[in-house]
């Protein structure tokens, strides 16, 4: 157990792994071949175990890209580009969820694949806390703005009580008509 998690910190960096997980259908997700680089096997090694164990990948584990997604992914990532050197087959992408990634530890069985995937696990986990603190913070500005904007009003109150308290002590002060006025007067 310690030769795996020693392994596991020695395989690829979780800030990489992060970067492999993508949100198509509004789920987060990782393609095949990036699945098949990190377990060092053929993508169409781990697509044929795949299809030989498909009862263990229902749809919220793990399905096929459309061509418009697989497209538009084509776009969004430059390094999906299918070069004819078999990095990319002609056939449209499988996608695993958070769940097929933990199911493919059951049928791609080597050391390699059980350490890569203890630290993508890891990597989801990180994400979804990530993601609860953004929305703690983000919660907390906002009751932070409301608060600011519930003093700007009470501000602009006070603001306007002391000028009309002032303007009602200017009117009430009036000088005497005969006093001298001191100063500068240019009609002198």
């Amino acid at each position: 157990m310690a030769k795996a998690k020693q392994h596991t910190n020695q395989i690829i960096p979780s800030e990489i792994i992060v970067n492999k997980i993508y949100i198509i259908r509004e789920m987060k997700v990782m393609i095949d071949v990036d699945l098949a680089t990190m377990y060092e096997v053929e993508t169409k090694y781990l697509k044929r175990q795949v299809n030989r164990n498909i009862e263990r990948f229902p749809e919220d584990f793990m399905f096929q890209l459309t061509r418009e997604e697989y497209n538009f992914l084509r776009s969004q990532i430059g390094t999906l580009e299918n070069t004819g050197q078999g990095q990319y087959s002609k056939y449209l992408p499988y996608v695993f969820t958070e769940q097929g990634v933990a199911m493919l530890s059951g049928i791609i069985n080597s050391e390699k694949a059980i350490a890569m995937n203890i630290a993508i696990m890891r990597a989801f986990v990180e994400m979804r806390r990530m993601a609860l603190n953004n929305k703690m913070i983000a919660n907390k500005l906002n009751q932070i703005e409301l608060k600011l904007g519930t003093h700007d009003e009470q501000l602009n109150q006070i603001y306007e009580a002391i000028e009309n308290l002032l303007d009602d002590k200017v009117e009430k002060q009036s000088l005497p008509k005969n006093r001298k006025r001191i100063g500068f007067r240019p009609d002198e």
